[in-house]
């Protein structure tokens, strides 16, 4: 499988070729004769289409693509169904409660991608109706290789890790140009244990500020 994303491609081809990614696409293969897959194919690796490694600020780490039809296109907690996920939805209610920024009736984030805001899944795909098949089929392996190259960056990027499975990443996060955000997961079970008014928007901004980098515009648009 080749995959020709610019600025991304080297660190890619460097997974393509292991036997742990071959071993995965097969297993893709496979399940697509019988099962229908979300995102659509094309759609797997948006999250890098939309945000390059030179204009990356922030990480926002999901757990996997929203299962039903017409909601995932590789962009996590984004949508393009007109009916919100209640994890979007908590999203916004602390984008309003954090920077005043009106509820959207529009879930999709693609506009914070194309500023820098890298929107990545740790698993990429999943089958219609059952959230989490795709764990432990070799995506955690793909998208931990790619934290660990973007940790590697001289430039100040804010990693947003929202739930227990976002931050399994943190041991990854070694190097001090770097700032870690934290909280519960946004879901409707655990919002109201820590997700809500943890303000990381504001505190996303305020870092990059801080290194004179420009801050996202978190309007939905």
């Amino acid at each position: 499988m080749e995959i020709q994303i610019p600025m991304w491609t080297n660190w890619m081809n460097e997974e393509l070729i292991k036997p742990y990614f071959k071993n995965l696409m097969s297993f893709l293969d496979e399940r697509s004769l019988t099962e229908t897959i979300y995102p659509p194919k094309k759609d797997w690796f948006n999250a890098f289409l939309y945000t390059s490694v030179n204009n990356l600020k922030v990480v926002i780490l999901g757990q996997d693509p929203y299962h039903g039809p017409n909601q995932a296109h590789g962009l996590s907690f984004s949508t393009l169904n007109e009916k919100l996920p209640p994890s979007l939805k908590n999203i916004y209610k602390e984008l309003k409660d954090d920077l005043n920024i009106d509820i959207s009736t529009k879930g999709d984030l693609t506009s914070w991608a194309r500023q820098g805001v890298l929107l990545l899944n740790t698993v990429l795909t999943v089958e219609a109706s059952k959230p989490l098949s795709h764990k432990n089929k070799g995506w955690e392996i793909f998208t931990h290789q790619m934290i660990r190259h973007i940790n590697l960056l001289n430039q100040p990027i804010v990693f947003i890790l929202w739930g227990n499975q976002a931050k399994d990443i943190k041991p990854l996060l070694t190097n001090p140009k770097h700032m870690v955000i934290e909280s519960v997961h946004p879901s409707p079970f655990s919002a109201r244990l820590g997700f809500f008014g943890s303000k990381p928007f504001s505190k996303a901004n305020h870092y990059l500020m801080m290194h004179h980098v420009n801050p996202v515009d978190w309007h939905i648009k």
